[in-house]
């Protein structure tokens, strides 16, 4: 098939859904079909054979694009909407794979094209509007009309959890919509980078509970810092953080500082993807507290796969994966973190039960070729889409 996809976000950045998309664009190309991918000005361009990158032309005055939605990316999907009328009036596409808010854009351009449009549901739109302006709120029934009318006249949604299965369920037939989880990530070529050997770097003889992500409130890292605070002084523990801007490392070493732990609690700033399987095996704990948000962060899926122990907040975002039996759900509140922590530190068998389990559902169910399996049904002659 001539594949169109289209990417309203950075590419390609590492991080969750740029790497998701290049796994996808990755998949389609391997299957022997033909993808242009449609983007945003700013990211770096990536080889894969069989793809072509198309970009929005360059906002010199827009250099960075937050996680989530901003000014600056409602200005980029302006620039994307003209960018992808002149692609379609160049090029006939079987297909227009679109993702997040750009699926308007492709219900809105279906004068220009027949092809089918899938719907890649990273998220629900509504909802990080809500929670990003609460001032929004007010307009829950246009914003959740809309997003109900993304979902009637798309061909068909592919949501990244179920709970976002079942929402697009209440307007599409079952067959319709094709759940495609995300997977622990494969990637161990360093490129000849050097790993940090933590325990040597910080001078670190305990125990290490590792966070990896971005510093956004909605990952809950104030929540990580006052229930760290809070855990028993007579535990061996240390806790490393990787990820997050500079301006983010600045505010939350300050807070560390505030609530007497900077002395156990290190930023260490981004590092590669590709270094990140080296640092979770260094780890002990690892730990995602965050505090909102539908779709399951995909860090979760390596977490798993390193075969070590997860403590998380009991939250559906979490839970969809996530059950007792192979991670430490605590509720959202520092003292119950803190004593999550004071567990696991404490028993070694816990640890070693979780992050067995944990492993062993990421290889049956979270891997990469059950991902590859999924888009190559969903594109394959039996697949749901459209003839």
């Amino acid at each position: 098939m001539r594949i169109l996809l289209l990417a309203p976000q950075p590419f390609y950045q590492e991080r969750g859904t740029p790497i998701a998309v290049r796994m996808l664009a990755k998949t389609l190309c391997e299957a022997g079909h033909h993808v242009d991918l449609l983007t945003f000005h700013l990211g770096e361009d990536v080889a894969i054979a069989g793809l072509r990158i198309f970009r929005i032309p360059r906002l010199w005055f827009i250099r960075r694009i937050p996680i989530g939605f901003s000014m600056a990316k409602l200005l980029c999907d302006l620039c994307l909407f003209f960018s992808l009328l002149r692609r379609l009036a160049r090029e006939q596409y079987d297909v227009v794979h679109a993702g997040e808010e750009s699926v308007f854009l492709a219900l809105a351009t279906r004068f220009l094209h027949r092809a089918c449009v899938v719907y890649d549901m990273d998220s629900s739109m509504p909802d990080q509007l809500r929670e990003k302006w609460i001032g929004l709120r007010f307009l829950s029934y246009p914003l959740d009309a809309l997003e109900r009318l993304a979902l009637k006249r798309a061909d068909v949604v592919v949501p990244v959890c179920q709970q976002l299965v079942d929402r697009a369920c209440q307007v599409k037939a079952p067959e319709q919509v094709v759940l495609l989880e995300d997977f622990a990530l494969a990637v161990d070529d360093n490129s000849g980078q050097p790993v940090d050997r933590l325990r040597q770097l910080l001078s670190v003889s305990g125990l290490l509970a590792l966070y990896v992500g971005n510093l956004e409130p909605y990952q809950g890292l104030d929540l990580l810092l006052a229930g760290f605070a809070r855990v028993d002084p007579q535990c061996d523990l240390s806790l490393v953080l990787i990820g997050g801007s500079p301006a983010d490392l600045a505010d939350y070493q300050a807070k560390a500082s505030s609530l007497g732990i900077s002395q156990r609690v290190y930023f260490l700033g981004p590092r590669p993807v590709s270094q990140l399987n080296d640092y979770l095996s260094q780890a002990d704990i690892l730990v995602s507290p965050r505090l909102k948000g539908v779709n399951t962060p995909m860090k979760i899926f390596s977490y798993l796969d390193s075969g070590r122990p997860i403590i998380a907040t009991d939250i559906s975002s979490h839970t969809q994966v996530l059950d007792p039996g192979c991670a430490l759900l605590v509720d959202p509140t520092p003292d119950a973190l803190a004593q999550g922590f004071n567990q696991l530190a404490a028993d070694q068998s816990l640890r070693q039960t979780l992050g067995q389990a944990g492993q062993s559902l990421a290889r049956t169910r979270f891997s990469f070729s059950r991902f590859q399996a999924t888009v190559n049904e969903l594109y394959g002659e039996s697949g749901p889409l459209p003839g």
